[in-house]
């Protein structure tokens, strides 16, 4: 007999776990800042392990989406309407990839220098955000329409995680993302970015359970269901899936956003494969 063990962790996606979360951003920010501060030219427009972008375009895609933030908060609490959701697959990428080649003629100073005092200004909202406003007050994304404020904070963790790693590894440094910020993002990938991002004709005659178990000390095991493709992940018990990925969270991490293929398969290989094709890139 197997006893599944429900680990003790921070939610960070409680208004609870506010705090850890937020000293967790800062300290991902802080990485990121560190890495862009001290390039030279040369630097700055090494490639990264980004499809396409160069370190400044990074920077500007952080300076994109850290102003969109604003403006659409600005536009939810004055009670104005923000467009409509633009979309995510097929859209988002390449809107993205444009509004970040769009700046890069900006000297590497003042982008720098734009994105920090952005930043400033959004980190200043988050630290405003009450037990009420986490889970219950909306703000429009650009693509993906309305959602709680709790889920900018977890996209910032995500983009100065990632993104540090998508730099790094340009520079030849194929370090790990740091553990803590690693192990914030596992719910986020779970409950956010892998069920939004199922490519509908992979999904497409596939109803499946399969399990996924993420060591360390946040870590535990889910099981995730896709019927009529829709994916959805529940923490619990995988003894009967017919496969489980084993992962570590940056592994995890980095396999969500592919940019490596993690994830020991047991069980159903042929299962694992069609599985592994599930989602698209974004």
């Amino acid at each position: 007999m197997s006893v599944q063990v429900k680990p003790l962790r921070i939610n960070v996606m409680e208004h609870a776990g506010k705090d850890h979360l937020l000293s967790v951003v800062r300290q991902a920010r802080s990485d990121f800042y560190s890495l862009i501060d001290n390039l030279d030219d040369e630097g700055w427009q090494t490639p990264t392990a980004c499809t396409e972008w160069q370190v400044r375009d990074v920077v500007a895609h952080m300076v994109d989406v850290t102003e969109a933030y604003i403006q659409r908060w600005a536009l939810a609490r004055n009670g104005q309407p923000a467009d409509p959701a633009r979309g995510v697959q097929d859209v988002m990428p390449h809107a993205l990839d444009a509004a970040a080649k769009q700046l890069r003629q900006v000297p590497r100073r003042e982008l720098i220098g734009r994105l920090k005092s952005a930043s400033d200004e959004l980190f200043a909202i988050f630290d405003g955000i009450d037990a009420h406003q986490w889970g219950g007050e909306l703000v429009e994304h650009v693509y993906m329409g309305p959602l709680p404020t709790f889920i900018y904070m977890g996209f910032q963790l995500i983009d100065y995680s990632v993104h540090s790693w998508d730099i790094r590894a340009g520079l030849g440094v194929y370090a790990p993302i740091p553990d803590a910020q690693a192990a914030a993002l596992v719910p986020f990938m779970f409950y956010v970015l892998l069920p939004s991002t199922v490519d509908p004709k992979e999904a497409e005659g596939l109803d499946a359970t399969w399990g996924v178990r993420v060591s360390g000390e946040w870590g535990g095991s889910w099981k995730a269901t896709l019927t009529n493709g829709q994916l959805s992940y529940a923490e619990g018990s995988v003894a009967e899936c017919p496969v489980v990925f084993n992962f570590d969270p940056n592994d995890l991490v980095l396999t969500s956003f592919q940019r490596i293929v993690g994830g020991a398969a047991i069980g159903d290989q042929t299962l694992a494969a069609r599985v592994r094709r599930l989602w698209y890139k974004i």
